[in-house]
Order: C-alpha cells, then sequence, then structure tokens
C-alpha cells in the first residue's frame, strides 16, 4: 500500500473514468493493462524489464507501460481509479516494498508501491505476481466455475497460487510455492540454492542454464542460434518454441524433463489439497500451450491418488495479459484472504 502521503496526493486527482490499472512485473518484459469493470482490456503497453539500473530503472519501466496503456484507453493515469502490480519476491502489501525478486536487480526492499503513486499519480496496490494472476483465472479466466484451483505458472520459474473453496490461501506468506517443491532428493540445483525442486528442472532460467552447460560439453543444439538469431540475449519461451518445432534434440530432452518436474509436483499437490481443478500459465506454459498442458494433464493422472477422480488441467485462457488483469484486481477488492494465524 503507498504511503499516507502519496495517498492524500493521488487522492487530490478524483478519478472519473471507472478504469483501473494493472502491471505485471517479470524477468524479461512488463505488461500493463487498463481493465474496466468488467475486466475487459481497454489500454495495454509492454516494455522490456531492464537488466540494468536497479530497481529505480525498473520502476521506471513500470510508469513507461502504464501511461502507454491509459494513453491508448484514452485517459491519463492520474485519472485510474488505481492501479494494482504483481511482483515477484518478498512482497510486504502494506509498505507497498518488493525484496529480493527472482532474475531481477536488486535484493533489498524497494519501495515500488510508494514511487509508482507518486509517479503516476493514482495509488498503486502491491501482491504477489502468481497469487494475482491465479485469481484472475479464477474470477474471469479458464478457473471460473471451480470452487478451488491451484494456479501452476510455467516461466522464468515456476510459481502457484491457490484457491480453496472460492478464497485464496496464502497460509503463513508462502503457500502456492509449487516451484519449490521437491521432486528428487539431492536432485538439480535450484536457484535458491536448493536442490531437487520443480523450478530446478522446469524454470526457463534453469534449463536455459542446463542447456548452455550441456552445449558447452559439446552436446549439439540450434538453441543458441536460434537467441542469436532473434535478437535476444537468453533464451525466451519463442526460442524454446523455435527449437521444438525445429526437433532440436536438446531441446527436446529438456522440456521433456520439466514437463516431468511439472506434472509430478502438480500430482502432489493435488493429491494433498483434491482441488477441482489445476490452470497451467505463464510464458513458456503459455507458448508450448496445449500439447505440452495435455501431458502434463496425462501424468497428473497417473500420479494423483485418487485416480477415479483426477483434477481438471487447464490452459489459462487470458493469455499474457492475465498478470495484469489480475493485478488489477486488487483495486477496490474486499475478497478475504485465508492467512495462518498463530
Amino acid at each position: 500500500m503507498a504511503t499516507a502521503g502519496a495517498q492524500r496526493s493521488a487522492r487530490t486527482r478524483t478519478p472519473v473514468s471507472g478504469l483501473r490499472g494493472g502491471i505485471d512485473l517479470g524477468g524479461t518484459k512488463v505488461q500493463a493493462v487498463v481493465v474496466d469493470a468488467r475486466g475487459a482490456v481497454r489500454g495495454q503497453d509492454r516494455q522490456p524489464t531492464p537488466l540494468d539500473g536497479g530497481p529505480g530503472a525498473v520502476v521506471e519501466a513500470m510508469a513507461t507501460a502504464m501511461r502507454n496503456a491509459a494513453t491508448a484507453a484514452g485517459i491519463p493515469t492520474s485519472q485510474l481509479l488505481g492501479a494494482g502490480v504483481g511482483a515477484p519476491g518478498a512482497i510486504d502489501s502494506a509498505a507497498g516494498t518488493v525484496a529480493d525478486p527472482p532474475n531481477l536487480p536488486w535484493k533489498n526492499a524497494f519501495p515500488i508501491g510508494p514511487e509508482l503513486t507518486k509517479t503516476l499519480g493514482t495509488t498503486v496496490l502491491i501482491d504477489n505476481d502468481v497469487r494475482v494472476a491465479t485469481r484472475a483465472e479464477y474470477e474471469l479466466g479458464a478457473g471460473r466455475g471451480y470452487p478451488s484451483l491451484l494456479g501452476v505458472f510455467w516461466g522464468t520459474g515456476v510459481g502457484g497460487g491457490i484457491i480453496l473453496d472460492g478464497v485464496p490461501w496464502n497460509g503463513q506468506g508462502a503457500a502456492g510455492e509449487i516451484g519449490h517443491t521437491v521432486v528428487k532428493m539431492n536432485g538439480a540445483l535450484c536457484r535458491c540454492g536448493r536442490r531437487g525442486h520443480v523450478e530446478a528442472y522446469a524454470g526457463r532460467a534453469s534449463m536455459e542454464e542446463r542447456a548452455r552447460q550441456l552445449i558447452a560439453r559439446g552436446h549439439k543444439s540450434d538453441l543458441l542460434h536460434i537467441t542469436k538469431a532473434r535478437g535476444a540475449d537468453r533464451m525466451t519461451s519463442g526460442v524454446w518454441a523455435r527449437a521444438l518445432a525445429g526437433h532440436d534434440k536438446l531441446a527436446e530432452q529438456l522440456v521433456d524433463r520439466a514437463v516431468e518436474a511439472i506434472g509430478v509436483g502438480i500430482a502432489s499437490a493435488c493429491t494433498l489439497l483434491d482441488v477441482e481443478a489445476v490452470v497451467i500459465g505463464g510464458g513458456l506454459g503459455l507458448r508450448l500451450g496445449q500439447p505440452y498442458v495435455d501431458r502434463i494433464d496425462e501424468l497428473v493422472r497417473t500420479l494423483v491418488f485418487v485416480r477415479e477422480r483426477p483434477p481438471k488441467v487447464l490452459l489459462a485462457s487470458l493469455g499474457d495479459l492475465g498478470g495484469g488483469i489480475g493485478a488489477s484486481l486488487q483495486v477496490g477488492s474486499s475478497a478475504p484472504v485465508r492467512h495462518h494465524v498463530g
């Protein structure tokens, strides 16, 4: 939440549009949207996430994306009812800070909410990126009609969100971290420093690291060539999709390994939670699409404890805009959130 002074400044500009802003902060992109009361997107913009310049550069990219999205919707940002941000890392929603976001250039808590509130002239709220994306799919996307669901977002990392009986479940603050579910004792080293996690096998950053290691050892692959040809400095979801389309053996092996890790992690989570549905999104999940969701579904059906009643495994339907749409739902929200009570 923004500071009191920043909120007073924002309130001096009376919003008249009925529109809300949402920003999805990712490791490779900043996606901003402006939505109306029905959740329909009225304006959008995307900016690359800066790798240099620290949090200040990232906040400037976020502000630029939000201004451009508002311009596309025909209003200044000061006329928004408010804006929400979905961000990775350690989130303090009350202070509006983000600390130690994976794949982003800072460690200490940085006041993204207050900074954007001052810059945009409207109150900006912060929550976890995967939690807000899960909520969007639950309320407006593929998860509609399912009382309980697990959101799994397969991208630079692997994140998750949980909704039980219509209510988001955050536990003590870290519920839904399916990417850090152990699927193999003493297995591959995860970027968090521990071993055997889903993300160590399925996170796009971990997959790229493994690919580069194997190529350096002499394994044949077009992954580096495709990355360079696309003018990218990282193996984006598009690079992996292009390599798979060309039947690149190394890409196929690493994606097969990722699918297995995700399927095992989801099956374990569903055995514990017994949710009705699983929604798979994220940059890599969306880019690879339904064929790979079907493969994960098949594995989950094989491994889940109650095979006669497996969860529905669904592809996220809001696409790349789901995170931004979910972030916007923070504005004016009164939805309860279940927290652990010690």
